[in-house]
């Protein structure tokens, strides 16, 4: 296991990472915000949860009822 941790780059997982807790943080605000959304609100959730990166990108594209 501890060689699998060192053998890791994370010069290029850690920003991955940053990015896809920032966009699912940013994305559960809207979400929780929002009145309606384009299909079902619990749906929603369950994308952006458990599609990582996608899933928060979905909803900010398709997701959002724009006014």
């Amino acid at each position: 296991m501890e060689d699998i941790l060192h053998s890791i780059n994370w010069a290029v997982v850690a920003p991955l990472i940053i990015i896809q807790v920032i966009l699912v943080i940013v994305a559960l605000i809207d979400w929780t915000k929002a009145k309606n959304t384009n299909g079902p609100k619990w749906l929603w959730f369950i994308i952006i949860i458990f599609l990582n990166i996608i899933g928060p990108i979905l909803y900010f594209l398709f997701g959002r009822r724009q006014q």
